[in-house]
């Protein structure tokens, strides 16, 4: 009976240390090591973005003083702490304009049309930049030439971009020209809106397409081959093999572009202009209140377009985030210490069973 005793004693699992597992399954107590190689990255990031933000925080709580003190009869200057009264304002205080929204706030109209040209030049940015992806990833004559190409409108600065683009839409431009019908593409209408649209996904759709072409080249042509072998078609392969395992790398390209134009800036600045209201974003009119010296205000509603760009990345890594922050490498490893602790429990069940068994036949 004691040997039996002593057996399942010594059978028992050991008593936990009380410390938590570790949640980064590749951390392998190298996280020092990880913590002082990207030191560097986090300081520059903090002074550039992190600084930068507190300071507009700061200046969203105040307001500048103008016209007379009521209580010094005194010209009234530097600012004065009022909380969330900037913020307030923004929807107590609604200025309509004429836009293609109908007649709105000025602020739901640039918050209307930032989301209108993130969704609309992102999607065909996509649709277009798979496309050029696909196509440069076959092997034919000039194949290197054409990857170089596509980078020059990704290379032009885009003010530059605007003004080319400006002269092309201009109502004695090329692009109407070539249309044989006279539009107003630079006038106050909605169809400056899709002169931004047309421009963004022109400038813009190689920078999907290069980061695609680098996901393609990774897929091993026997993959193909034995599709073919087995009748798949064209886009059967696509739909089954291609968008799949380039998904990890789409998705990146697409989650940059998304928060790219929400803060689109200059390209509407540059090729329609300040003060049209159908294509001013969150970004124009934060900087028109900035210019105006409104600055609490300008702050305000720069740190609502920052809490709008943070809500979507936040949505777009919570939905996709596997596909971002995920490989196979890790995964394979998830899967080897998920298995490693089920067979370790299924040991511990089984020998607390032998053990009990044990001790009841010695009893017996």
């Amino acid at each position: 009976m004691a040997t039996a005793v002593e057996t399942a004693g010594a059978d028992a699992p050991a008593p936990r240390s009380g410390r938590r597992p570790k949640k980064n399954v590749l951390s392998d107590g190298q996280g020092g090591l990880a913590g002082l190689l990207i030191s560097p990255t986090m300081l520059v990031i903090l002074l550039v973005v992190g600084i930068p933000i507190l300071l507009s925080v700061r200046e969203s709580l105040f307001r500048r003083n103008d016209g007379i003190d009521p209580v010094t009869g005194m010209i009234a200057q530097g600012e004065s702490f009022v909380g969330l009264q900037n913020f307030t304002d923004i929807f107590a205080n609604p200025q309509a304009v004429p836009a293609a929204w109908g007649s709105v706030d000025r602020l739901i109209n640039a918050f209307l049309n930032t989301t209108f040209f993130t969704v609309v030049c992102v999607v065909l940015e996509t649709a277009i930049g798979v496309a050029m992806a696909i196509v440069m990833n076959k092997a034919f004559k000039g194949r290197g030439l054409v990857r170089a190409s596509i980078l020059v409108p990704w290379a032009i600065p885009t003010m530059v971009s605007a003004k080319m683009w400006g002269l092309m839409f201009d109502a004695d431009g090329i692009v109407n020209k070539l249309a044989g019908h006279q539009t107003l593409w630079l006038a106050d209408n909605n169809a400056s809106q899709w002169a931004i649209v047309i421009a963004d996904v022109w400038k813009t759709a190689p920078f999907i397409g290069l980061l695609t072409l680098a996901g393609l080249q990774t897929i091993p042509d026997e993959v193909y081959e034995a599709a073919r072998v087995d009748g798949a078609s064209a886009w059967q392969q696509f739909l089954r093999i291609t968008l799949p395992m380039v998904k990890p790398a789409l998705v990146v390209a697409v989650l940059f572009r998304t928060l790219d134009t929400m803060r689109m800036f200059d390209l509407p600045w540059g090729m329609i202009g300040p003060g049209k209201y159908y294509v001013e974003t969150l970004s124009m009119f934060a900087y028109f209140e900035n210019d105006a010296g409104r600055y609490g205000q300008a702050a305000a509603y720069s740190i609502v377009l920052f809490l709008y760009i943070v809500l979507v990345a936040f949505l777009f890594v919570k939905l996709l985030g596997a596909e971002v922050v995920d490989d196979p490498e890790t995964r394979a490893i998830q899967d080897r210490r998920r298995a490693q602790r089920k067979l370790a429990k299924q040991q511990r069940l089984s020998s607390r069973a032998g053990s009990t068994v044990t001790t009841g036949s010695a009893s017996s």
